[in-house]
């Protein structure tokens, strides 16, 4: 049975910062491409953060030089590091994982169940 089980998430201030974790199982974690999603009420599912199976990473205008993926195929996890949290940064995180491409909105092999970060000003 394949599992993404996030954790890391929580409440904090403005300008705090948090590091959320995704543990898989039951898949060949060095294969997968990894990506973090987040979702907040009333609006779209956006990607945040991708990391490649080779170690790739990358993050959209919106969050570049605050929030920083990297993997640890060793244990099976991915990290999302977010620092100079703001309000708007307020959703629910995802990590999903695909294999032979990466995942987008629309096509991830496996999501996980969700992290909720809040950021009060």
């Amino acid at each position: 049975q394949v599992q993404l089980v996030e954790s890391g998430g929580g409440s904090v201030q403005s300008g705090g910062s948090l590091r959320l974790s995704c543990v898989a199982s039951g898949i060949v974690f060095s294969r997968f491409c990894l990506d973090w999603f987040r979702q907040a009420p009333g609006k779209e599912r956006e990607m945040v953060a991708i990391i490649t199976k080779s170690g790739d990473a990358g993050v959209p205008d919106s969050v570049k030089g605050r929030f920083s993926i990297s993997r640890d195929d060793a244990k099976n996890t991915t990290y999302l590091q977010m620092v100079s949290l703001k309000p708007e940064d307020t959703a629910m995180y995802y990590c999903a994982a695909q294999i032979l491409a990466c995942p987008t909105v629309k096509r991830a092999l496996f999501w996980g169940q969700g992290t909720q970060v809040t950021v009060s000003s």
